[in-house]
């Protein structure tokens, strides 16, 4: 019997020519990620240890990225911490403030992370590497472990195939298909186990650009994949190609792969989406939800942050302002992105309509460190998760939408079909 993709990669880089779910390998990574909120906690346990050597510095990757903009003297503690931490450690790729962006995305973008990679990563959102054909793997707390040894043991994970089919309508986005299809789990209307298993996409995936993958890997991270994987189209790898610091090879299933679960999904008729407050499961059309009231609204996270997001939102706010009563917050998600953004005249275009700009990194996504909401307030994002408390006010109301849907609704004041507002520009955005 074949494999999936994920069990290749973890084959490859365990040294083994054959794997299967549930086989125990201790992989050699590609990199080791390790997000600035939890670098205190494993240097100060690694020092209590005597253990003051890294493994393999070399393949560290320490970013910056949910608390970009310090807010507080123990936020520039931390920061001041891990800056010396990085020296001691000899940690060559520090992506501290300003210098790379969003650790599940610029990666990607600069030709870091490439396709058939493994990385180890201390936060659950690893499951973005499956956008460009990499497998990232979450260590939580025990990235610590990682960081001594230069690895860990790992559980070859199950892997469930959801084949996509047909093509999305204009101005319904990928962030769209991720919310459907939890709550399409959700409702019984499709049936698979999610916990510990890798989500593999199938079908017709010639249609989602690199941002788009990344909005398909956001999603199934709420529902308790453990990763996510979308094999590499031919644009994909010219993309990787024109950037790659280094030489790569894809990876593809076996057509003779064992499936845990084999899931189908019409898209061709699927309208935008709306997640309502309290799970991403909570997913309707946005018509059930149009008119609803906001206060707060913001764009980014590593599920809508690269500049495929920017420019869906750009198409909406060009020539209007934002509802008086609707501040609306923007964090690209790298620094490449942001440059961009002022290049090529996004950034005036949000300037104008009177979004508050953000640094590239996590933004509001990080538990509201930057741009909370008051109790009772109600928001509109394209945060990873709509969980009560997420934005700050366990009480406020947390919905979630694609980049198009969250800029319409800042823009009308409530919760808009953003087709409506690109009809009257005379322009059209699948995304």
């Amino acid at each position: 019997m074949g494999m999936t993709a994920v069990e290749k990669v973890l084959a490859a880089k365990s040294g083994r020519s054959t794997l299967k779910p549930g086989d125990v390998v201790s992989p050699d990574p590609d990199y080791i990620m390790i997000h600035d909120g939890v670098v205190m906690g494993a240097k100060r346990e690694l020092d209590a240890l005597g253990i003051n050597r890294l493994a393999t510095p070399d393949k560290v990757m320490m970013v910056t990225d949910h608390d970009v903009i310090y807010g507080s003297p123990r936020a520039a503690e931390r920061g001041a911490f891990n800056r010396k931490a990085a020296a001691q450690w000899g940690v060559m790729n520090f992506f501290d403030v300003g210098r790379g962006g969003h650790g599940h995305i610029f990666p990607m973008e600069s030709g870091l992370l490439l396709p058939g990679m493994f990385y180890f990563d201390n936060d659950r959102h690893a499951t973005n590497a499956g956008a460009i054909g990499a497998f990232g793997f979450r260590m939580g707390s025990e990235i610590s472990r990682v960081l001594a040894t230069g690895t860990n043991w790992v559980m070859v994970p199950k892997t469930v195939r959801l084949t996509l089919k047909g093509q999305l309508k204009p101005g319904v986005h990928a962030r769209d298909v991720g919310f459907h299809f939890a709550a399409m789990l959700k409702q019984g209307k499709l049936s698979a186990d999610l916990d510990y298993r890798v989500l593999e996409y199938a079908g017709d995936l010639d249609q989602f650009d690199l941002a788009s993958r990344a909005a398909l890997c956001s999603t199934p991270t709420e529902i308790r994949a453990y990763g996510v994987f979308v094999p590499p189209s031919k644009a994909i790898l010219e993309f990787a190609k024109s950037r790659a610091q280094r030489l790569f090879s894809a990876v593809y299933s076996d057509a003779d792969a064992h499936y845990d679960a084999d899931l189908t999904l019409d898209i061709s008729s699927l309208e935008p989406q709306v997640s309502l407050p309290g799970s991403v499961e909570n997913a309707v059309n946005v018509s059930e939800v149009e008119g609803t009231l906001i206060d707060h609204a913001f764009i980014g996270s590593c599920g809508s942050g690269m500049w495929e997001d920017m420019t869906a939102a750009a198409a909406i706010l060009k020539g209007r302002r934002l509802a008086p009563n609707v501040r609306l917050f923007i964090a690209p998600g790298s620094e490449a992105t942001n440059r961009r953004l002022a290049t090529e005249g996004l950034l005036g275009i949000f300037i104008e309509a009177g979004a508050v700009m953000l640094p590239p990194g996590c933004g509001p996504c990080n538990d509201a460190v930057i741009g909370p909401v008051h109790s009772g307030e109600v928001s509109i994002s394209t945060a990873t998760n709509n969980n009560a408390g997420r934005f700050g006010a366990k009480d406020a109301k947390l919905y979630l939408g694609s980049p198009a849907t969250v800029a319409a609704s800042a823009v009308a004041g409530k919760i808009a079909d953003a087709r409506k507002l690109l009809l009257t520009h005379g322009t059209e955005n699948a995304g």
